[in-house]
């Protein structure tokens, strides 16, 4: 499978693009700027974009699915390309239910805490 990641420098979008790498699919990804953390994680994993900027020729049929950054604008051009070609654009949150909407799911949502009660879900799950 083929995923393409408009703005994946951030914090959410490095990860996923991450995760789908190293689930075996091919992954490509852009952004105007990435900074540090996300910069050095993503050049760990051979993520990082040779250069930065959005690149509509980059977008061809082939893709399987655009995961749009939070901070990509409607008249971005690869966003505008993926549209004319007809492939399908999904934002980070429509992505994950798409791959889960079959699973069960844990969902953890608050002001504060749900990084610990995350942490101690996945403890209990792993024992």
């Amino acid at each position: 499978m083929r995923v393409h990641f408009i703005a994946i420098g951030g914090a959410i979008m490095h990860n996923l693009a991450i995760a789908l790498k190293d689930k075996g699919y091919q992954v490509t990804g852009s952004d105007d700027v990435i900074f540090d953390p996300s910069k050095s994680i993503l050049q760990k994993h051979g993520l990082l974009p040779v250069e930065f900027g959005f690149f509509p020729e980059r977008i061809t049929p082939d893709i399987d699915a655009i995961i749009l950054g939070m901070h990509a604008k409607m008249d971005n051009a690869e966003l505008t390309r993926a549209m004319e070609l007809g492939l399908k654009v999904y934002s980070f949150p429509e992505y994950i239910f798409e791959q889960s909407k079959d699973k069960q799911r844990i969902v953890i949502a608050g002001s504060h805490g749900k990084t610990t009660i995350t942490s101690m879900i996945m403890h209990v799950l792993q024992r």
